[in-house]
Formats: C-alpha cells, structure tokens, sequence
C-alpha cells in the first residue's frame, strides 16, 4: 500500500483533505547523532531473544537496536526462527504460477467495488504519489488474521477471495502470512520498548487490524528492461511492511537522511519498514519508509540465468501490510504525544486515514 513522503494531515476542523494539504514544509531530519555506522544499524537482528524470557539484557539490546533502526533509517532486516525458508520457496512457486495465468483468468479475481483490498490488483492501477505513471506490477490481497465483527469500515475487512483451481492456495497463503505477521509483531513489541513504551502499546492497537498479504507480481519477460520501473518511489500507508526475500534483486530504500540504499536481504532474513501509521503513532519520531523497485544489472543478470534454467520470469514480491484496527485512532503515542507532534499528527481513525490514501493512490473512487 502507498502514501505519499509529504506529512500534511488534515485536522477536524477543516475541510480540506490532507493530501492537497501537504504543501506545509517538513523540519529538517535531525542530525546523526546515532551510536552505530548506517550499515550497521542495517544489519540483520535475530529474534529469538523476544521468545524466551532467560536473558533480559540481551531482550533490552535488541529492542534498543530496533528503535534505534527505525529512527535511523526507517527500516530493519530481521532473522525470526518462526519463518522457514521452505514456506517461503512454496510460497513463491506458487505466485509465480498464479502470476504466469493469463490476463483474462487473473481479473476474475479482482475486487474494485472493495478498493482492491481483496483479490487481485491489475497491471496499471496502482499510482505511487507523486508519480503520473501507473505500476506495471499485479497484486494479490490476502487477509491474515480474524476481523472485527463491528466495525464502521466493513470494505477494509471483507472476505477473502481464492482463485479458482488452486485448491492449496488458502493454506500456502495463511502458513506464510502468518509467520511474516508474527514477525511483524514481534518488531512491534521491541520497537515500543525501545521507544520507553508499554510493550503491548502496539499490538494492542494491531489486534483486529486488516493485516494484509498483498505479493506484488512483474513479467520481466515484458518489463525487464534496465532501469525500468515497477514499483514507483513510495511510502506505505500502514504500520509496518515486512517483506521476504525475493528471487530477483532491484529493491531501493531511502534512509531518513535521504541516503539511497539497494537492499540485499540476507538468506534466512525478512526486511522490515516503517509505514505512515507508525509515524503518526510516534509523531515523526519515526518516518515511513520509501522504497522503489526497478529493474538493475542485477537483475537482468538472474533472469538470463533463470531464462537459460527454464524457469519463471516473474518477479514475486513476498509482503505483509500490518495494520493498526481500522476502528482505532491513530495520534502520537507516550513521550510522542507533544503539542507540536498533535498539530502535525492530529487524531484520525486509522479506517478513514487508509480510505483517504486508497482515493490518493486511485485504488479508491472519491
């Protein structure tokens, strides 16, 4: 899901949506005041020590380099023992199969009377901001988790949709959703004690939330060419984003400074960003995560490879969208919760904030 890099947000009182609001300058990133070189907050975090209780330091260490990431650099790459490497490799074999179906048989499944926020998302619909273009990419949306059973944003947590003639599909998604989700959690656990918040004051904000696996799908066989882009330069509208290892390089994040960085996510390892919804939580303490997707000498070097072995030429993203509950307000949280931080981050149902982006990124018909 994207948002825009622009901070404005509209308040109560006024009419004006936020996106047409976001013309108000944001403060300059603080200084590099970090103890740890920007590749090294980079590097991969195991998180077992949050699954066991026996070495409270090593728990502390952990969530301080967390927090410190995510100030830092928007983004963490994490190694969780729950995550197996084989669920992955099912995972992706079987949306590259999904992917290589023709157009026809692929838009049966698409939901845009919901926003797409099920089922499959076309080709050239998706519009990162303040782009003109649309992506080349697909998208499938697959819910991860129970939904509310009251809520005022019944199309943010509908049913979902299994295509047909792929009777493995619910368990290949649920099995890996799940655990990318759990991981998600996990983040979110450390991040709030690193940021000297109660543990739960985040997940407790997630239960009920409309977690998404939402795989992104390019033909390179069609898109492959160098510096082509199917993924414009985006933020994510959402909590957090986690993302498994794909099987074809070209991911791009910015840090906090505006430093680009081409992402090589080490086997066995999950990379994580920070989306919109936590930086309203802890009032720009932490900023949403750009990144892009584009095609590089990398990785027209694996598709000739893949090419010569005979297999897919899609490109499978492997992502999980964890959401605040779209029934919770989002507003800065704790030692966030300061008079600047409110008039930048006023309250806004997390439900009515995603429908606003989903209208900003044309997923969503004003």
């Amino acid at each position: 899901m994207l948002v825009s890099e622009g901070k404005g947000q509209e308040k109560a009182a006024t009419v004006l949506p936020f996106w047409q609001a976001a013309s108000v300058a944001s403060p300059p990133p603080p200084p590099r005041t970090w103890t740890r070189g920007t590749m090294d907050v980079m590097r991969p975090q195991s998180l077992a020590s949050l699954l066991s209780d026996d070495d409270a330091c090593a728990k502390q260490e952990l969530c301080d380099a967390v927090a410190e990431a995510l100030h830092v650099a928007g983004a963490l790459v994490v190694r969780d023992p729950r995550c197996d490497a084989a669920d992955s490799a099912h995972f992706l074999d079987v949306m590259e199969r999904y992917f290589g179906r023709s157009r026809e048989a692929k838009l049966v499944d698409a939901r845009p009377s919901i926003h797409y926020q099920v089922g499959v998302t076309p080709d050239h619909v998706e519009v990162a901001r303040g782009r003109v273009e649309a992506d080349p990419k697909w998208r499938f949306m697959w819910r991860i988790g129970p939904r509310p059973t009251h809520t005022r944003y019944h199309e943010l947590n509908a049913a979902p949709v299994v295509p047909d003639g792929m009777p493995e599909w619910p368990q290949v998604m649920d099995v890996w959703g799940h655990a990318m989700l759990k991981s998600v959690e996990s983040v979110a656990r450390a991040a709030a004690i690193g940021f000297g918040l109660d543990e739960d004051a985040f997940v407790e904000r997630m239960r009920w939330g409309p977690h998404l696996l939402a795989p992104t799908g390019c033909d390179l066989e069609q898109h492959g060419k160098l510096g082509k882009v199917f993924a414009g330069k985006h933020c994510d509208l959402n909590f957090l984003t986690i993302h498994g290892k794909s099987r074809f390089p070209g991911l791009r994040i910015w840090l906090r400074d505006g430093t680009p960085m081409d992402v090589k996510v080490p086997e066995g390892c999950l990379l994580v960003q920070a989306g919109k919804q936590m930086e309203w939580l802890t009032g720009g303490y932490v900023r949403a995560g750009a990144h892009e997707v584009r095609v590089t000498e990398e990785t027209i070097h694996v598709m000739e490879e893949k090419e010569r072995r005979g297999e897919s030429l899609w490109r499978v993203s492997s992502t999980v969208f964890g959401h605040i509950a779209s029934d919770q307000v989002l507003q800065p949280l704790g030692k966030f919760d300061t008079p600047e931080a409110l008039e930048r981050y006023p309250p806004i149902h997390a439900g009515e904030f995603v429908q606003q982006e989903l209208e900003a990124i044309r997923l969503k018909v004003a």
